[in-house]
């Protein structure tokens, strides 16, 4: 097992089981406007048909969950008031709770619940996991519906209560119903604030009201569970994409919250008294390098092998510029490391570059010196300085690497093409993921190697396919650990992905603004400003 002696590690197990920061909600009259700045500006609303977080985001304003976790990392009823569980296990039923409704005023319904369900289930990697072993999800009555597996599936309620990349949110059945393929346009929910269609510039704002008729649960904020109490009228996501100006914006008051803000800029932030800085993510997140094993190079193991001798992970984390106390200098975790779930099986490379080495695994692989297309979002810093580090180290082994400058967005696109680069295609990006993104073998959604239905990327391993599901099926926890240490080291022999470096970044606010927590995804109920 890795073991890491660094400030960021400290308590880092603790807080995976523990999304921190419960807190009792102050009952006050609601007040003013809520300006934040988050990772990326919001580009679309569906938060099946995109994995990007900044759409994930979006969904936990306007939208509830049937579960939730706690700051122990318990999957608790969130919509739902009721959940009875067979004696063996194989069917659950679930009630909502009374009183319900969606911004549209409609009530919200089991059929709701049941159709949200099944869209999600088409394009998650847990809910496609969940559907596959469930035998029949129906209707039993308005407020109740039925899930009867065909075979077992010890993590029912936590697949529920999933709450990123394709996070399971309610939405009225009219806009479930719309296929899983198709990006959905109206954003009405049932959560605690309704989002302003007429307000919206994809990329550069989104706006967002209290939903006066939103009915809260009644036991305190806990994580991402409990009762979702709203103090401000109005919250402001504006598309701000360069550090210095989001942190001059922060400075003069223009704006109240930045989630990520640039290390650059972080010891100006420290010295403004009216700033306070803390750990959204106690835990971290992680780089990771996607490479394309649908084309060449990277369709041939050997090439995505070379990959692990051509990326320094420390080297990734200076050029991004953690600062030292919150680097993990060398982490091959799939899970994390400082998680339950750290391993290092299997694990090479990632320390230092060896050329040598690179070059022998690209010449098995049969390169020779075609052009690789490495997609670069350049407007997200971190991204940015990862891309041209490695593509560096690449240069360096004889890789004809074409770094294609564009913006999140466009990368979010393009990377769903399959077709050969000459033709539009990608062979490489990046990507960061948080440890909610990466947390375990059934919810980690770039481990997944199901050919044509995984991820941009496609990787396609029937045993690893074969590992992870004998993951979430055991339901011994000595028996489940071993599982793991075998699908950790069969992902480094497919590697859907290079781990290119774990850290912890620092959310800044206004010290006006209470009632943040860490609760790794940005939330904002319980949250005043003075």
């Amino acid at each position: 097992m890795v073991r890491q002696g660094r400030r960021v590690l400290a308590g880092a197990a603790a807080a995976l089981l523990a999304l921190l920061g419960t807190q009792a909600e102050a009952q006050q009259a609601p007040s003013g406007t809520l300006r934040i700045v988050l990772v990326g500006a919001l580009p679309s609303l569906d938060p099946v048909v995109s994995t990007a977080a900044i759409v994930r985001n979006h969904g936990f304003m306007v939208y509830d969950q049937l579960f939730a976790f706690d700051s122990r990392g318990v999957a608790r009823p969130q919509m739902v008031e009721r959940h009875e569980v067979s004696p063996d296990g194989m069917t659950h039923r679930f009630t909502l709770r009374e009183g319900l409704a969606f911004h549209d005023g409609q009530p919200v319904r089991a059929a709701d619940a049941v159709a949200s369900i099944r869209r999600w289930g088409q394009r998650d990697i847990a809910g496609r996991a969940l559907l596959a072993a469930t035998a029949a999800l129906e209707v039993v009555d308005e407020r109740s519906f039925s899930l009867r597996l065909s075979r077992p599936f010890g993590l029912v309620a936590e697949t529920l209560a999933r709450p990123t990349a394709s996070a399971l949110f309610v939405m009225p059945e009219r806009i479930a119903a719309t296929p899983a393929s198709t990006a959905i346009t109206d954003a009405t929910g049932s959560g605690p604030f309704i989002f302003r269609q007429q307000d919206f510039l994809p990329g550069e704002r989104a706006v967002y009201l209290r939903n006066p008729a939103y009915r809260p649960r009644s036991e305190p904020a806990d994580g991402l569970a409990g009762g979702k109490v709203v103090h401000v009228e109005r919250i402001e996501w504006l598309g701000i994409s360069d550090p210095a100006t989001q942190a001059a914006a922060l400075q003069s008051g223009e704006i109240d919250f930045i989630e990520s803000p640039s290390p650059d800029v972080l010891p100006v932030l420290a010295r403004n008294r009216n700033i306070r800085t803390f750990a959204l993510n106690p835990v971290g997140s992680m780089v990771w390098l996607r490479p394309n094993h649908h084309i060449p190079p990277f369709n041939h193991p050997r090439a995505r092998q070379a990959l692990l001798h051509l990326v320094n992970q420390l080297e990734n984390l200076q050029a991004i510029g953690v600062p030292p106390p919150e680097q993990v200098p060398y982490c091959p975790a799939y899970f994390l490391c400082g998680t339950p779930f750290e391993s290092d099986a299997g694990a090479s490379g990632l320390r230092e570059i060896n050329l040598d080495r690179a070059r022998a695994l690209l010449r098995e692989a049969g390169y020779n010196g075609e052009r690789v297309v490495f997609l670069n979002a350049a407007d997200w810093p971190a991204n940015n300085a990862v891309v041209l580090t490695m593509a560096a180290n690449m240069r360096r082994a004889g890789i004809n690497v074409d770094v294609v400058a564009t913006d999140w967005a466009t990368v979010t696109q393009r990377r769903n093409r399959r077709e050969p680069i000459e033709q539009g295609g990608w062979n490489l990006f990046v990507t960061i993921a948080n440890v909610l993104d990466a947390q375990n073998p059934l919810v980690n959604v770039y481990l997944a190697a199901t050919c044509e239905s995984a991820p941009a990327g496609w990787p396609c391993d029937a045993e690893l396919e074969r590992l992870r599901a004998s993951w979430w099926e055991e339901s011994d926890p000595a028996k489940r650990q071993e599982i793991l240490h075998r699908v950790h080291a069969r992902a480094y022999e497919v590697l859907p992905y290079i781990n290119a470096g774990q850290y912890r970044t620092l959310a800044a606010h206004r010290t006006n603004i209470e009632g943040l927590r860490p609760t790794i995804i940005p939330v904002f109920w319980g949250v005043t400003k003075r």
